[in-house]
């Protein structure tokens, strides 16, 4: 998969994969940008929670009309010296509706030990490579 991002200035950038949406990314005023677009690291966490999801409503597919409501609240903490990723992120799933707990916990541990590609990025590891005026100059 490939996802092409773009400054547009000061902090602001866009991102561009495969489905064609654009996804905005911008850091407020105290950090140089206009506030124009939600973080990186807000997506990050975003993404985790909507990737468990959808995963979530696949394997209980022939329960959701018995469910009502699913709100997944991410609550990221972050490390105290830079880069300021992470140190833990715990994703508190509520859900109405007219479904054993027990199926819902087991998709949830499914989505997220088995099934979720975001969770398992998050171990990627991550090569770099420079291109400086269309020749490449330096790659890890």
């Amino acid at each position: 998969m490939q996802v092409t991002t773009k400054w547009q200035g000061k902090k602001f950038f866009q991102s561009t994969g495969p489905s064609g949406y654009t996804i905005n990314m911008d850091a407020t005023p105290a950090w140089g940008g206009e506030g124009n677009g939600a973080s990186p690291i807000e997506l990050l966490v975003a993404s985790l929670a909507g990737c468990i999801g959808m995963d979530i409503t696949l394997i209980l597919e022939k329960f959701l009309p018995s469910i009502k409501q699913i709100e997944i609240i991410a609550d990221g903490v972050r490390k105290e010296e830079a880069p300021k990723g992470f140190a833990s992120i715990e994703l508190t799933f509520k859900v109405d509706g007219d479904i054993p707990d027990y199926r819902i916990w087991k998709a949830i541990e499914l989505g997220t030990e088995k099934y979720c590609s975001v969770s398992d990025s998050l171990n990627a590891v991550i090569t770099h490579r420079l291109v400086l005026n269309g020749v490449e100059v330096y790659k890890d």
